[in-house]
């Protein structure tokens, strides 16, 4: 039972369709490739196969192994693996001050894994900016939280870099990656997407890491980059250095509701934010908040909360 008020479920004649028709803009498509180029076709070894043959994923197969999940990886059909290198695993154990798999316990690697693998052969060419379901499902809901995958001169997911693509299996595709990936926070997801930096910027400014970083959970409906140069032009100042951090802290966890609300849950009325003010929500062809803000984006799910982003800063009266 949810504990938020006027956030109940919505039935499919919401008129919600049209926010998750936009989604499917931001993501990758698994089952699809409408590009010219063509699919490589399916190798007769299965993933742990071919990993094994690579000689660069050592670790991570008996990561696998320790977890249970070496036979999910050789028999499930349609996976795709975002696969960090044995250089990965050496950086991650460097990281955590441990000396190798025997350190970490088979659930924690359990949930590691799992992140790292989306379900569907998705292939470089089907990749976009955006976020997209991994198979773990650690989350307030139980729902699958999310990768965020950033395309450009180099292809990133989440922080680590993708290094070689299109390792074909005979029941999916590899990806490799540089960094061994932890299921994140909405804080984190805020740092893996380039257009949240300003709203970073912010809420480190505004000493809410640590509380965004807690167990929750958490709504954060995200401005964007844009969102808040707006607002600086509308206050007529240069950037978040003229904002107070009391001034700052208040806007911020105004954008914040004490729940994992999904999209299919908003419903017209008030909301009221963790900092004790209330928010309008409106829903129609489009959903605004107070009647200006447009919710662009929904359902980034973290480890503590999820994330929609909004194309403008909401004030709090």
């Amino acid at each position: 039972m949810k504990t938020t008020k006027n956030m109940k479920t919505m039935k499919s004649s919401s008129g919600f369709l049209p926010l998750i028709v936009l989604m499917g803009l931001l993501v990758f498509t698994a089952c699809e490739n409408d590009n010219d180029e063509p699919v490589p076709q399916p190798d007769e070894k299965n993933i742990v196969e071919v990993a094994q043959e690579a000689g660069q994923f050592e670790t991570l197969i008996e990561a696998a192994q320790k977890a249970g999940l070496a036979d999910f990886l050789s028999t499930e059909s349609d996976l795709t693996v975002f696969a960090p290198s044995d250089e990965a695993f050496s950086s991650l154990f460097s990281d955590l001050g441990v000396s190798g798999l025997d350190d970490i316990d088979a659930a924690s690697l359990a949930n590691i894994l799992k992140y790292h693998v989306v379900a569907g052969q998705v292939y470089s060419a089907d990749l976009s900016t955006g976020a997209v379901p991994s198979l773990n499902t650690e989350s307030p809901d139980g729902e699958a939280v999310s990768l965020w995958v950033n395309t450009g001169d180099n292809v990133t997911i989440n922080n680590a870099v993708v290094t070689a693509v299109d390792v074909q299996a005979s029941n999916g595709v590899i990806h490799v990656i540089d960094k061994v990936m932890f299921p994140p926070t909405v804080v984190d997801i805020a740092t893996y997407a380039n257009d949240f930096s300003s709203l970073v910027a912010a809420v480190v400014k505004a000493d809410l890491v640590e509380t965004l970083s807690a167990v929750g959970p958490f709504t954060v409906f995200a401005p964007t980059n844009a969102a808040f140069s707006d607002l600086f032009n509308t206050l007529g100042i240069s950037g978040l250095d003229e904002v107070p951090v009391e001034t700052l802290s208040s806007i911020l966890t105004y954008h914040v509701v004490g729940d994992n609300v999904l999209s299919t849950e908003l419903s017209n009325g008030m909301v009221t934010t963790v900092s004790g003010e209330s928010f309008d929500v409106s829903l129609g062809s489009e959903v605004l908040l107070n009647g200006e803000a447009k919710v662009l984006v929904t359902d980034i799910q973290g480890t503590n909360g999820i994330v929609h982003i909004i194309d403008q800063v909401l004030l709090p009266e």
